[in-house]
């Protein structure tokens, strides 16, 4: 697989996740002025579906650790760095693993950025079946790890079976 390493490719990358940040941040202040300060707090897009419902997550993924904001805090700041870290210094690059670490620190930061400035994220994405409520960011985390197990799975295993297997025998035959 074509490899993805020239530096104009790692700068659009954190480029791209400099973009998604931004969105982010654009939508939950929309959620926040519409929602929260509104005072209407919930809003249904899709009946039976999909609703918008503003709510203060001190916690992490799904609620977890509530409260724990300053330890959630610092772990997602050295996560973050070290994906960027990832996105300039990893050698080895294919699409995917570029477009997951890219979504992955976009959202990470996104993240943070709530924390840091309010001491918790803002979720407001409800799918009525689903009992958790998420972001936008959460998205780009979700999606960024499907597609690092997808990099790790098609491209990181078929290559060290490559790497395994032995050489085809010349025997002479045409």
């Amino acid at each position: 697989m074509k490899r993805w390493n020239a530096m104009p490719k790692k700068l659009l990358a954190l480029a791209t996740a400099a973009v998604l940040v931004c969105i982010d941040q654009v939508v939950k202040g929309l959620v926040m002025e519409n929602l929260r300060d509104s005072g209407i707090g919930k809003m249904e897009v899709i009946p039976g579906l999909l609703e918008f419902a503003y709510l203060e997550n001190t916690g992490a993924a799904f609620g977890l650790f509530g409260g724990m904001t300053w330890v959630i805090t610092l772990l997602t700041a050295l996560v973050a760095l070290g994906l960027a870290g990832v996105l300039v210094f990893y050698k080895k690059h294919s699409a995917f693993s570029f477009f997951s670490a890219t979504l992955l620190l976009a959202g990470g930061v996104g993240n943070l950025i709530d924390r840091i400035l309010r001491g918790y994220v803002v979720d407001f994405i409800h799918i009525t079946f689903f009992p958790y409520i998420f972001n936008v960011a959460d998205c780009f985390v979700t999606i960024g790890a499907i597609l690092l197990v997808c990099h790790y799975l098609y491209v990181m295993r078929s290559e060290g079976k490559a790497l395994k297997e032995p050489p085809p025998q010349e025997d002479g035959s045409l």
